[in-house]
């Protein structure tokens, strides 16, 4: 048996460095007839480029036909196409020709004997360009007031008097109609004709779209199936849909969205009845499909000088019926050369999270942890817990608050110290990126405060945190992407040397200022010692370019001071910059970044390598 090089690995589910050209051995043709593409269009190149992306036989050139008949087969299909895709950029009496070993392909038998390889040639005369002479819209819906409601209408897609006959500007003309009238409460719109009449002697195209609006509706009562162990009452009412309140597509796809956050259904999916009731009420059936009761995960990070870190997760679906989940966590960081095990940070927690507890946007979630970190600046192990709400107001903003209680013990630059705290905590994310994992256009932004009071130096206290990213991609699909982070903190409260690390604030590290350990940048107490301040500022620059389908490269600037009473001057800014390749797969980017510190001080690394998945930031 002969050894094949070995071209790609998968990992996870991913398979990566894979040879799209490569040939799977299970999928071999019995009667390969392999061919060569030719095109001419009689037309500027966009065309061409247009009549080549419609083409399977340009498509699949790289891989032999599963023989003649195969070949034929996939030349008839492109008639098609191509016809269409002549329709689309509004020409409508076009002639295309299918050369197979020159002759019509249209006109060869199944079973011809052909040349190995056969040329195909497709030449396309696009004739004359049309344009739209009368266009009408019958029983179009009235024009609303209500911005939520309103839809634009088709003239301003390109549906109107001089503007080309595209056919796909027909097709959305329709959609737009049709949502027009649904917004208004009118779910059983629908396209009664269609009239499309080109003249061929004037290269123009006259179009009547007539539509029937059918019933006012609201919505009916919805009944739930395919349901195992989730409590069928429970999905209805996490669906937000009342009875009686009038029927809109945009509460119909906030149900949807609501059921897919639950993360216990394969399947869930609205099926309308076929009829509005003679009470006018639009009757639902919710069909769904349950996951599996549990799953695990497992992760790792690397950083060359906080060491590897691997962590793995537990969690269970629908506890008691209503989608609580059970999520348990543990980590091991710092592991590092020789091994010691004395310096490995130890983390285990759990989070419980029960949705739907006032309101169908509404969650509970507990959670509690226990930690055992080693940082550069100083040694945590804690106990703390929390409990809270998170309401999610649309997809782009979640607001969360509650309270925490935790009890701690730290070695610092101030000796061993033990804290008991109780707190509260706020937030507000705001997130309108185009991507979460890999944005190239749209903003971010956080913020959180936390009030506490600390018993064993009977002090109160407030830590305030802000940060805001934004992404401006360039070109065509965004293959230039600069992008933009700002961070900053503030704490209120007592002496530093009363206050618990946790509490005040570092820079460094992979998500932080790259190029130095994690919260390796603090405050100089003036005896060598560093410690945490009370105010932070840092920020990053990024500018990522895709080099392929594959991979991209970066380059970074990040930096970030901390002080202790008053915010730093310009001498105290550390800065790092680096660079990075990126892996594009199906989950986001694999990241490789290597940084170094600018204006390192002593005990500071001469460079820092980090690993992990997605994007920086």
């Amino acid at each position: 048996m002969a050894a094949a090089p070995v071209a790609a690995f998968e990992i996870f589910g991913l398979k990566l460095f894979e040879d799209p050209n490569a040939v799977d051995a299970e999928v071999v043709i019995a009667d390969p007839q392999p061919y060569v593409v030719s095109v001419a269009v009689n037309g500027d190149g966009a065309l061409e480029s247009v009549v080549r992306n419609a083409s399977s036989l340009v498509a699949d050139e790289t891989k032999p036909a599963s023989g003649a008949a195969g070949l034929l087969a996939k030349a008839r299909g492109d008639y098609r196409r191509l016809v269409a895709a002549l329709y689309n950029e509004g020409y409508y009496g076009g002639v295309v020709s299918i050369r197979v070993g020159g002759q019509e392909a249209a006109k060869l038998a199944p079973d011809v004997n052909l040349p190995d390889p056969v040329d195909v040639a497709i030449v396309v005369e696009p004739g004359p360009l049309f344009r739209f002479n009368s266009v009408d819209v019958v029983n179009a819906a009235p024009i609303t007031s209500d911005p939520f409601d309103f839809v634009p209408p088709p003239s301003t897609r390109g549906f109107g008097r001089g503007e080309i006959a595209k056919s796909s500007v027909i097709l959305q003309a329709e959609q737009l109609a049709l949502r027009a009238w649904r917004q208004q409460g009118f779910p059983k719109a629908v396209i009664a004709s269609r009239e499309v009449v080109a003249d061929h002697a004037n290269s123009s195209v006259d179009v009547t779209i007539t539509v029937n609006p059918g019933r006012k509706a609201a919505f009916g009562d919805v009944t739930v199936t395919g349901t195992e162990r989730m409590d069928p009452e429970f999905v209805r009412r996490q669906t937000g849909l009342v009875v009686g309140e009038e029927y809109d597509p945009d509460t119909l796809a906030l149900a949807q969205k609501r059921l897919d956050r639950l993360e216990v259904f394969r399947a869930a999916r609205l099926e309308a009845a076929e009829s509005i009731g003679v009470d006018g009420l639009l009757p639902y059936t919710l069909i769904v499909q349950e996951l599996p009761g549990a799953r695990f995960g497992v992760g790792a990070n690397y950083s060359s000088i906080d060491g590897l870190g691997v962590e793995g997760y537990h969690l269970w679906r629908n506890l008691f019926g209503q989608a609580e989940r059970l999520r348990l966590d543990a980590r091991i960081a710092s592991i590092a050369y020789p091994i010691d095990t004395e310096q490995f940070d130890y983390s285990f927690g759990g989070t419980f999270t029960k949705p739907g507890i006032f309101t169908p946007d509404t969650d509970l979630v507990a959670a509690v942890a226990a930690e055992r970190t080693i940082y550069p600046t100083y040694t945590e192990t804690s106990a703390s817990g929390r409990l809270g709400l998170t309401h999610i107001f649309s997809d782009e903003i979640t607001i969360e608050g509650g309270a925490s209680l935790e009890r701690s013990r730290f070695d610092d630059s101030f000796g061993t110290r033990d804290f008991t705290t109780a707190g509260l905590y706020g937030g507000a994310t705001l997130d309108f990126r185009n991507d979460r994992v890999d944005a190239t256009a749209g903003w971010y932004a956080q913020a959180s405060v936390e009030p506490f009071y600390e018993f064993r130096f009977a002090n109160a206290g407030a830590r305030v945190t802000l940060e805001g990213r934004t992404y401006f991609g360039f070109g065509e699909n965004d293959p230039f992407v600069l992008a933009g982070r700002i961070k900053g903190g503030a704490l209120v409260g007592p002496a530093l040397s009363e206050i618990s690390p946790d509490k005040l604030f570092f820079a460094g590290g992979g998500g932080s200022v790259r190029g130095y350990g994690y919260k390796s940048i603090g405050v100089n107490d003036g005896a060598g010692n560093v410690t945490g301040g009370r105010y932070l500022l840092e920020g990053s620059l990024e500018a990522r370019m895709r080099i392929n389908e594959a991979f991209g490269i970066v380059g970074f600037l990040d930096g970030g001071y901390v002080a202790a009473d008053v915010f730093p001057s310009i001498d105290d800014l550390r800065l790092g910059a680096g660079a990075g390749l990126r892996y594009y797969t199906g989950l986001g980017p694999l990241r490789l970044d290597a940084a170094i510190p600018l204006n390192k001080k002593p005990g500071d690394a001469d460079y820092a390598v980090y690993v992990g998945i997605g994007q920086a930031f």
